[in-house]
């Protein structure tokens, strides 16, 4: 019985020193940022700023299979990035997505627009979400539907690091 009293006299102990804890910073926490550093560092990013360049970069993108540029396509995507094409297993790899965009380029993309509805984020990562609208191949299919591409920078440029989209239309 006294085995218990001096159980619970430690876990008391225990407890109030981590009460204590939480409120004086730890030489672990003593390296993160301030919030006064954090406030100025949110203030350095333009979100608004961020969407135009994001703007430019889907006109482009959406351009370049039309086009058939594929170095500019294969360049819109971080080396690690993550392609989720409907109906088919991911394309890892900015290596592998280059054969992607060769298959949809020579299958012939005549009309591709992508116009975002929603564009969220911050420094690290953008998340834009939009629809697109896409007539390609030989018999002028078209389709309609929405994506999300997932932005980060690469070497101080915005490049998409993940990409999914499907349609609206029917199987």
């Amino acid at each position: 019985m006294k085995y218990i009293h001096y159980y619970i006299a430690i876990l008391i102990g225990a407890l109030l020193s981590s009460c204590g804890s939480s409120n004086s910073p730890s030489p672990q926490t003593s390296q993160e940022t301030s919030p006064e550093t954090a406030q100025e560092t949110a203030a350095v990013f333009d979100l608004n700023e961020a969407a135009g360049i994001i703007q430019k970069k889907t006109n482009k993108f959406t351009a370049a299979h039309i086009t058939k540029d594929t170095a500019y396509l294969n360049n819109s995507f971080t080396k690690d990035a993550r392609v989720f094409p409907p109906n088919a297993e991911a394309v890892v790899g900015r290596s592998d997505i280059a054969q992607l965009n060769v298959d949809w380029v020579n299958y012939g993309v005549y009309e591709f627009t992508e116009k975002s509805t929603a564009l969220y984020g911050n420094q690290e990562y953008l998340i834009d979400e939009g629809t697109y609208y896409l007539r390609y191949g030989d018999e002028n299919t078209i389709d309609q539907g929405k994506y999300i591409n997932i932005w980060t920078q690469e070497n101080g440029d915005w490049k998409i690091c993940s990409n999914i989209w499907n349609s609206n239309l029917p199987l």
